[in-house]
């Protein structure tokens, strides 16, 4: 089996934390210092050295009690969501987006509502379908750049349209930005807090992805509020930090070394690797008949359009999915995960041979299944008639 579904960088071994990041966490549990509770915030010295790592994000100083380490991205997600919005509220997501915005979102009473993401115009916002979405209860706008399941990283210019809207209508962003620093050549991260002037944003991160250490649930939100507009949600934010007493002390420990010390060197040959990969798998998926790959620029995702009326033995892409399982023995996530049928994802993460057998293996079996329109051809060949 080929899994090309589980979004964990250290699941197949080729991708590896560095040196440096596991000798700080060594030298934090050798310390002996961080065994016991820290503020619920966090270590002081640990928001400051986060403050020092994120200072692209602002114009203006990062100030340490406006960050909030939290176990995971997915925490400062989940909190991000609960300071700003209430029961009988919405909050706009988007679609393809991660199944946990949706998840967090709906368990708390609160309503989804989804904008759409254009794979034409590689993924970007539909603005005019996302603006008419909004109303007196729409409490935030949630954006994920780079995106997970996409792979897609947005202009300056466009995520400057979407803070036009923002500004409009009042509404604070939730940034889901933990992928902000997993970005191929060619291509450029802003992030969003550093082109607002007003729209206050919360600004989700980690050390999840970039430093290829998932289960050490480390994350953080940093409140970015120029004009003082969310006051009481940071408020909020920052009691809400109190629910489970704090992250993982001992992380906190070593974040001010981790943040530090890990060298470029080593996150350009993760950047390389998941290029190459992306490269790799687009080039083999495009010549595949029934199949329209959309070619990423970051994170570490690609999603794969299935013609699937060319597949006519297949209900839909969930189908299409379990028998490529059964038949290749290839696991991709169906787009229907991400409220976006007729695609597939699948992560770029996965060793360069397990790629090339993968898309080999997809080819084949597309080359078994796809079937020619033959009313297409009819009309083609009717139309050629001379009458």
């Amino acid at each position: 089996m080929i899994p090309l579904t589980i979004g964990d960088p250290t699941t197949f071994g080729n991708l590896k934390a560095s040196d440096e990041t596991i000798k700080a966490v060594l030298k934090s549990i050798e310390s002996g210092k961080y065994n016991g509770y820290a503020h619920t915030q966090g270590h002081e010295f640990a928001r400051r050295a986060i403050a020092k790592y994120s200072a692209h994000q602002s114009s203006e100083e990062i100030k340490p009690e406006n960050i909030c380490i939290t176990s995971g991205c997915s925490a400062a997600l989940e909190y991000s969501i609960l300071a700003l919005a209430e029961r009988g509220q919405n909050i706009l997501i988007p679609r393809p987006g991660f199944c946990l915005y949706q998840t967090l979102t709906e368990g708390l009473g609160i309503q989804v509502r989804f904008y759409d993401l254009l794979p034409e115009k590689q993924w970007e916002c539909d603005l005019q379908q996302l603006e008419s979405l909004i109303d007196e209860n729409t409490a935030a706008l949630v954006i994920n750049n780079p995106s997970n399941p996409c792979g897609s990283v947005f202009s300056k210019k466009h995520l400057e349209d979407i803070l036009a809207i923002c500004e409009k209508y009042y509404l604070p962003v939730i940034a889901d930005e933990v992928y902000e620093h997993f970005v191929f050549p060619g291509s450029k991260h802003y992030a969003v807090s550093s082109l607002s002037k007003n729209v206050p944003v919360l600004s989700c991160g980690g050390l999840t992805k970039r430093f290829i250490v998932p289960g050490w649930r480390t994350g953080w939100v940093i409140i970015h509020d120029r004009e003082n507009r969310i006051a009481e949600v940071a408020k909020g934010l920052r009691s809400l930090c109190g629910r489970i007493l704090g992250s993982n002390t001992l992380i906190q420990g070593a974040l001010p070394d981790i943040l530090e010390k890990t060298p470029q060197s080593y996150f350009n040959s993760v950047i390389d690797i998941l290029s190459e990969n992306a490269n790799l798998a687009y080039g083999m998926l495009k010549k595949i008949r029934g199949l329209n790959p959309i070619m990423p620029n970051g994170a570490m995702y690609m999603m794969i359009g299935i013609n699937i009326e060319q597949f006519p033995e297949f209900k839909d892409d969930t189908h299409f999915v379990q028998e490529l399982v059964n038949q290749q023995s290839v696991f991709c996530l169906p787009g229907s995960c991400f409220e976006y049928p007729n695609f597939v994802r699948i992560v770029l993460t996965v060793p360069k041979e397990m790629i090339e057998e993968a898309c080999a293996r997809i080819a084949e079996f597309c080359e078994v299944h796809y079937k020619v329109d033959n009313t297409i051809i009819e009309n083609n060949l009717l139309g050629e008639i001379p009458y």
